[in-house]
């Protein structure tokens, strides 16, 4: 069974940084990739970013490229978003989502989220 926990969020001050982690478990995910999503209150889900599995490239979406970077630990099957400068609009859910070939547009497993709340 492949399970994706996210942790690492929490209540922080503006211009603060922070570090989320998704463990990976049950399976591997060699030539796919793993994104991260936001969810704010009352808006849609958002795209982050993602990395390719195997060459570690990664993509950060235009609305946060800057402060936004996300790396991987192969052999903690474990993906990780860090966030610089923090600011009262990055407060949201925080999910993570891997998928079995990154040219798939679809994310096959999804986390249960952690939320992540920058108070000014």
């Amino acid at each position: 069974q492949v399970q994706l926990v996210e942790s690492g969020g929490g209540l922080v001050q503006a211009g603060d940084s922070l570090r989320l982690s998704c463990a990976a478990s049950g399976r591997t995910f060699s030539g796919g990739a793993m994104g991260w999503f936001r969810q704010a209150p009352g808006k849609e889900r958002e795209f982050v970013g993602f990395i390719r599995w195997t060459s570690g490239i990664t993509y950060i979406g235009n609305s946060v490229k800057g402060r936004f970077t996300i790396s991987r630990d192969s052999a903690k099957n474990t993906v990780y978003l860090q966030i610089d400068s923090l600011k009262p609009e990055d407060t949201a859910v925080y999910y993570c989502a891997a998928k079995t070939r990154y040219t798939s547009s679809d994310y096959d497993y999804w986390g249960q989220g952690t939320q992540v709340t920058v108070s000014s």
